[in-house]
């Protein structure tokens, strides 16, 4: 039985390792990210068979990204490689030290080819857990009913399904978002958000009250990361608060995913709820300290490295 699915957008990117503006003799370092492919690596690397669906190009860039999933243990034997479009890309650009400046090459390219029919049912039917976000559905008309189709079938086969607002505003509007992501909410049995990302579908509020409201809209968990201030997480029976793990950080980007990849990871485990808030923390320092999107992330033996992070199995 494969523990988590997820199905989802991988780009290559092309980041700066240096801050400044890009321009003609800037180093570059070449690398893979995408929230679901990031997801998928953590929940791996903590001991937990993980499976990605996506597409990407026939091309360098393509093979780059299979491979480096298969090397992190990620089953892609249900991804595609499209000959009809390249795959896309990501230009990450540090323009000072504490910002950083992003330009995608995604629209019409293999990641937002996705289509209900490169989901598969047995995959899925025989998951735990069914993972996914909000950006895939954004990319068009195929992903979104790709989305539909894997939720669809893990409800029906009693699958566990997590999703991730994880509302991009470059994609889609706000009012284009809150009527797909709403929907979605109803038929999740596990929501992370962002304040911001959880007005959507609910009522601005402090965040406890807006995770308890998203649960009246159906699901059994809710989670809202809170970026410096932690997170909060609310079930049905149980509330449980976690503050930041401290860590210097050193690349902000990856860190949402890095933690949902740490709650996942603790669901899998039989963990409870304040658990789970540590391990999600503690996936989400070990990002961001390091460099790349995924890069950082802790294998279960390096759990305990971070003072204050002594997290076991």
């Amino acid at each position: 039985m494969t523990a988590l699915v997820t199905l989802g957008e991988a780009m290559a990117v092309l980041a700066a390792d240096r801050p400044g503006p890009l321009a003609s003799g800037t180093s570059l370092r070449l690398g893979f990210a995408g929230a679901e492919a990031t997801v998928a690596i953590g929940v791996s690397r903590l001991g937990h068979p993980a499976s990605w669906t996506g597409r990407v190009g026939a091309d360098s860039a393509g093979t780059m990204i299979l491979d480096g999933l298969r090397g992190e243990a990620v089953d892609v034997t249900r991804a595609r490689v499209d000959d009809t479009a390249p795959t896309g890309l990501m230009l990450r650009e540090r323009r000072t030290p504490d910002h950083t400046r992003v330009t995608y090459y995604r629209r019409g390219l293999a990641g937002s080819r996705l289509t209900p029919a490169d989901v598969d049912p047995e995959l899925v039917a025989r998951a735990r857990v069914l993972h996914v976000t909000g950006i895939t559905p954004a990319l068009g008309d195929g992903p979104r009913a790709a989305v539909r189709r894997a939720v669809d079938l893990a409800r029906a086969a009693g699958v566990t399904v997590s999703l991730d607002l994880n509302y991009r505003a470059r994609l889609w509007t706000r009012e284009e978002a809150a009527a797909e992501l709403a929907d979605l909410v109803t038929r999740a049995d596990v929501v992370f958000a962002g304040p911001d990302e959880a007005s959507l579908a609910v009522p601005e509020a402090e965040p406890a009250t807006m995770a308890r409201t998203l649960l009246d809209l159906g699901p059994r968990e809710a989670v809202l990361k809170l970026g410096a201030r932690g997170a909060v997480a609310v079930t049905r029976g149980a509330e449980a608060v976690q503050d930041v793990v401290p860590v210097t950080l050193v690349d902000p980007i990856g860190a949402g995913d890095a933690f949902v990849a740490g709650y996942l990871a603790g669901l899998l485990d039989g963990t409870p709820l304040p658990g789970r808030l540590l391990l999600a923390a503690t996936c989400g320092a070990f990002a961001v300290a390091a460099s790349g999107d995924w890069e950082g992330l802790p294998r279960r033996a390096e759990l305990g490295l971070l003072q204050g992070a002594d997290v076991t199995r």
